[in-house]
């Protein structure tokens, strides 16, 4: 049976503070600077035979506080949106649909996802590992992120499982069959 995964890829600007300096301010993340995309992708034995998906996440709200080196994002569920280039807008739309709907992310009972950060790990120069935890689906899971730092702005990426969420492949199946 495939594997349903995620990769979380955030760019955030300005980040650093967070990560690199020592003085205490708390900022907020600027959310028309700052974006979160989302790739769906299949594993396993079978994954050449299924569709990988794009996801713009806009972050709604995020923070960090460099005294206590910590980050806290939220997405509106609600408002991701399927950006797959290869696709007709009638498949889009289709794959919108079923992304959102009760068999999937139900964003009407979970309209919300939320990261916070517990640790942060310096791996390398620019290079942290941050340690936190992410809600979504109503399930809350720890989930680790590698980040980067590039002449002023962060790059992190995670990978997770849908299936630790609650989320399974025969939900994608089943809602797309409707």
């Amino acid at each position: 049976m495939p594997r349903l995964s995620v990769l979380v890829v955030l760019a955030v600007l300005p980040l650093g503070v967070v990560l690199g300096a020592d003085s205490g301010v708390s900022r907020t993340i600027d959310t028309e600077k700052s974006v979160m995309t989302v790739r769906v992708f299949k594993a396993g034995f079978f994954s050449g035979f299924a569709h990988d998906h794009q996801i713009s996440a806009p972050i709604q709200e995020g923070s960090f506080d460099q005294t206590n080196r910590s980050v806290q994002l939220r997405v509106d569920a609600r408002r991701l949106r399927v950006v797959d280039k290869d696709v007709s807008d009638k498949d889009r739309a289709e794959i919108q649909q079923t992304m959102l709907c009760p068999k999937v992310l139900d964003t009407e009972r979970f309209p919300e996802i939320r990261f916070h950060s517990t640790t942060l790990e310096h791996v390398a120069d620019r290079k942290w590992v941050v340690h936190g935890e992410l809600t979504l689906h109503g399930q809350t899971r720890p989930v680790n992120a590698d980040v980067t730092e590039r002449n002023g702005h962060y790059l992190g990426t995670a990978e997770l499982k849908q299936k630790d969420f609650g989320i399974t492949r025969s939900a994608w199946a089943a809602a797309r069959s409707r």
